[in-house]
């Protein structure tokens, strides 16, 4: 009896130790997944600061905070001439919980190197639209970018002593009173260093700003719309907000009564805020007080684990006709997950929020848009890629027949026949006509382009996709217009003055939407082997646009040459015509949970469609998902 249970008691410590050990493996594994370093694919943003500190007026008690206007470069300056020469438009930067404004200095360097280069680089993939509940806001749709940056961005900064305001709802009303008065600062210095110039006789151009955007990270974007209530801000003092990883709906980590009672009384008057003012008869009064105030939150996705997207949401907050959300793993250009300090600096971001900003300026009056339209439509434009927020393709709107057909003029096209000239591509954008050989006909329902032949492929729809049922895509690492072509006919070769009723050839190249791709790889030297680079652009037409036409045309640049140079990448282009049935696959629960722990390869026969549907189960299976 002793022996047995002496025998009990080692088993019941050898469960409790295997148990402990277990538990702390656990621990420690989860412990390592949190700390280790994620592979964002960030690059690193250098800038040479200096920070000059705005002064307070004499008639202004000092306070703990303070205000200071960035400079880049690397020269000593004299701060006061600088201040005095103030003359772009002001921006201000307000930290997050436990930051510094010195964290500013990444967007303000950024900024100014952008307004020195000048604009991005034109592209011609489609791009994202602005929509409202009739559908497409024409006036926006109607609105271009701007060739060249007219006018610089003063960067200024509020230094909140890296105080907690993630903690306690009265330090976020102390930086709300602060941002106020900073915003009221900002402006009157403007006049101070106008009337400055003045009175040296200096000559004096352009209005003086009567607002200030806003750029808030982390609880520093609350704060900035917690400013735009407050009852002391001047009446249009601020009318543009973007947020960094900015929680919106409530605090992360509610430590405070006070602060989830301050977040509820910000975001109960912004949902006021919105609201057409009216008179006890239900007469109308006024505008909604909130209704100029555009607001941009940018998330910075999975790997953002202090501020969930859920929290960055602007739902109930902030109407679509003045506002979104979007992370960063949807943003053009950037395409990636970032933690919460990274979104200060990650240069892809950096720069595109930086280029979108100085497209927000007015070239005729060198201040904001004073539209909110077309300022929300440069905000949708600079930071939406044309890739559709509903994966479901196969049931997009078709071709906008009406608007893609336009005037057609008589001119010689890149094969040197004679044709009608299509209005989509920039005239000029054109290839020469050095190394133009003859078109080639496809006879299969798959085409492959391995260079740039400077040919043109003609496919039978009728033949080849099923007299007008099947659908066409398309990928390819080629650039629209300057790389690659996409024409549909109602007849082949036939001029346009010949074709009878509203058909005529209809270019479609700027259907492409620019997808996320890795960097091309490079030739190290001439006639060296080239990785194939990977696509860039996927291409889309259904039934519906490919009815009413006999032909589709792809039409493939010749290859540049460069003396001296080694060529370019391998350029690749793949297109085929394909009904989805045929591209079903099913995933078991089971599968799914074994690829958890091993990984599962999919094998594709050789003429399986390059689009396909995957169809899964998630949630123990109680809920089927479907991808493209």
């Amino acid at each position: 009896m002793k022996v047995d249970s002496t025998m009990q008691g080692l088993k019941a410590k050898f469960r409790v130790a295997a148990l402990v050990i277990i538990s702390i493996w656990i621990g420690l594994a989860a412990l390592y997944d949190l700390v280790q370093p994620i592979s964002n694919g960030c690059v690193m943003t250098y800038m040479y600061p200096q920070y000059i500190p705005i002064s307070s007026p004499a008639n202004v008690s000092s306070s703990k905070y303070g205000l200071y206007l960035y400079h880049e470069g690397w020269k000593k300056i004299d701060f006061n001439e600088h201040i005095k020469k103030l003359s772009g438009v002001p921006v201000l930067f307000i930290p997050g919980n436990g930051g510094s404004y010195k964290q500013v200095r990444s967007l303000a360097a950024e900024s100014d190197r952008a307004y020195q280069g000048g604009p991005l680089e034109r592209t011609f993939y489609q791009e994202a639209t602005l929509l409202e509940e009739g559908g497409v806001n024409t006036e926006a749709a109607r609105f271009t970018l701007p060739n060249q940056y007219d006018s610089i961005l003063d960067w200024f900064a509020v230094d909140l002593e890296g105080e907690h305001s993630a903690m306690d709802g009265r330090i976020l009303e102390e930086h709300t009173e602060y941002v106020v008065y900073a915003i009221h600062r900002i402006l009157d210095q403007y006049k101070e260093s106008r009337d400055a110039r003045v009175k040296e006789g200096a000559a004096i151009s352009g209005s003086l700003p009567t607002s200030v955007i806003l750029v808030g990270h982390s609880m520093g974007g609350f704060v900035a719309r917690a400013a735009i209530i407050h009852p002391h801000l001047r009446k249009s003092a601020v009318e543009t907000v973007i947020t960094l990883s900015s929680p919106h709906q409530s605090p992360p980590v509610a430590l405070q009564p006070s602060l989830g009672h301050y977040y509820a009384r910000v975001n109960n008057e912004w949902k006021n805020g919105y609201e057409v003012q009216t008179s006890q008869t239900g007469r109308y009064v006024s505008d909604p007080p909130l209704s100029r105030i555009v607001v941009v939150s940018i998330s910075g996705g999975i790997n953002d684990y202090q501020v969930r997207t859920k929290l960055e949401s602007l739902d109930g907050i902030v109407p679509p006709s003045n506002g979104f959300m979007i992370s960063s793993t949807a943003m053009k250009n950037v395409w990636l997950s970032m933690e919460h300090q990274v979104i200060l600096w990650c240069n892809q971001l950096v720069v595109q929020v930086s280029h979108t900003l100085l497209s927000l300026i007015d070239p005729e009056m060198g201040q904001p848009f004073f539209d909110t339209k077309t300022r929300l439509a440069v905000f949708t434009k600079m930071l939406h890629s044309g890739i559709p927020h509903n994966f479901n393709w196969l049931r997009q709107s078709p071709l906008p027949q009406q608007a893609a057909i336009g005037p057609f003029q008589e001119g010689k096209d890149f094969t040197g026949s004679r044709k009608h000239g299509l209005t989509t591509c920039p005239s000029n954008v054109h290839w020469t006509d050095d190394g133009l050989e003859r078109d080639l006909y496809i006879q299969t329902t798959t085409v492959t382009i391995l260079a740039m032949d400077g040919r043109r492929r003609w496919l039978d729809i009728k033949k080849l996709g099923s007299n007008g049922k099947s659908h066409f895509i398309l990928v390819t690492n080629l650039a629209p217009c300057s790389g690659i072509r996409i024409h549909l006919w109602p007849e082949k070769g036939k001029p346009a003055s010949e074709v009878l009723g509203s058909k005529r050839v209809l270019e479609v190249t700027q259907k492409m939407v620019h997808i996320p791709s890795g960097p091309a790889p490079r030739q190290i030297e001439p006639g060296s082997q080239t990785e194939q680079a990977p696509p860039s652009a996927v291409f889309l037409l259904s039934p519906e646009d490919l009815h009413g036409y006999r032909f589709l045309t792809i039409s493939v640049a010749p290859r540049p040459t460069v003396s001296g140079r080694p060529p370019p990448a391998a350029s690749m282009a793949v297109g085929q015509f394909f009904r989805p049935k045929e591209g079903d696959l099913d995933f078991s629960p089971q599968s799914l949970l074994l690829s958890a722990y091993s990984s599962k390869d999919i094998t594709l026969m050789e003429d399986h469609p390059l689009a396909f549907n995957m169809t899964f189960a998630v949630s123990l299976g109680f809920c089927l998902l479907k991808c493209l």
